[in-house]
């Protein structure tokens, strides 16, 4: 039986930073500017005239924390970290003939990530953690990545019990993985990299409120279509407002389009204001509120990190014995 001993320091000590305002590296990934109009003669874009937001979007995201990390006691004398780690995913409906918004569906999972070969799940009174094997060496720094396929099979699990035909899906982060979902949208509102030339970065941060750049693909390892828009709020910062945008490569050019263009009259339904969220416009008022909601199903961290370091303790004298 393996044992484990729970590392006294808070496990998110160290996890805050501060985003930049605009992007600051160059991306290595190549890029095909040309798919809307010539690079060339890129300028902004707007919404065609008539155009109208889907009768339902649904917005879906997902929060994760890390309760405790661990340090496994093997019978032949090595020792593997592990990290127990809660997360959660949620799906807001926001039906908008009504004007109403309601939470569609969320669920918490709690995992035990560790390379440790005789690892097993951990039960703390009424809450348990399944054990999720890694690679070796599985290094503690390393452990909150496999979280994170966790975290995005459970928001597509939320997302797919909500869908009806016709809604919108937009996924707070990357798609990545979720490509395969339907008429769904990848919301990035955090920009870290540049992946666009100074001639069409420069068209990027002329754009005005409900306006978008034109749509190019990104050759990365999950590729697919992208574009940049600006939602309303305060004006200042060549990046302020900005958010990137993208979709499925397995879409046509003329789809991608159609989708950016939805895109641009349905986002900015949903941006924050500053006196309401430090993160304004960029966090969507509906993932702000579902991100309060899901976090609160988290539980409180103390209490499971005094309930694992009391499980994991017992089970020490046990073995002792």
């Amino acid at each position: 039986m393996t044992g484990w001993h729970v590392d006294a320091w808070d496990p998110a000590y160290g996890t805050s930073f501060e985003a930049p305002a605009g992007p600051a590296a160059q991306s290595s990934a190549q890029v095909d500017a040309s798919v809307e109009m010539p690079a060339g003669a890129w300028a902004p874009r707007t919404a065609p005239d008539g155009l109208a937001a889907p009768d339902v979007v649904l917005l879906v995201d997902g929060v994760r924390r890390n309760d405790a990390s661990l340090w496994s006691r093997e019978d032949d004398g090595m020792s593997y970290p592990g990290l127990a780690a809660s997360y959660a995913a949620g799906v807001v409906r926001c039906d908008l003939r009504r004007g109403a918004a309601e939470v569609a569906g969320a669920a918490v999972r709690r995992g035990l990530f560790t390379a440790s070969p005789t690892g097993a799940d951990i039960v703390a009174g009424q809450i348990r953690y399944l054990l999720h094997q890694v690679s070796p060496p599985g290094e503690l720094a390393k452990l909150p990545v496999a979280v994170q396929p966790q975290l995005t099979a459970l928001e597509v699990d939320v997302s797919n019990a909500a869908r009806t035909d016709g809604d919108l899906l937009i996924v707070d982060g990357p798609l990545r993985n979720r490509r395969q979902l339907p008429r769904a949208l990848g919301y990035i509102k955090t920009q870290h990299s540049q992946y666009l030339d100074a001639r069409e970065q420069a068209v990027v941060t002329s754009l005005r409120a409900k306006e978008r750049s034109p749509v190019f693909r990104l050759g990365t390892a999950w590729g697919g279509w992208s574009w940049y828009l600006r939602l309303p709020g305060p004006t200042g910062a060549p990046w302020a407002g900005i958010v990137r945008v993208e979709c499925s490569a397995e879409l046509s050019d003329v789809e991608a389009v159609e989708l950016a263009d939805l895109s641009l009259v349905t986002l900015p339904r949903f941006a924050s204001t500053p006196y309401k969220d430090p993160r304004a416009p960029q966090n969507l008022i509906p993932i702000a509120g579902l991100e309060r909601r899901l976090r609160a199903m988290l539980g409180d961290a103390r209490l499971l990190h005094r309930a694992l370091t009391m499980t994991t303790a017992r089970r020490a004298a046990d073995t002792t014995r």
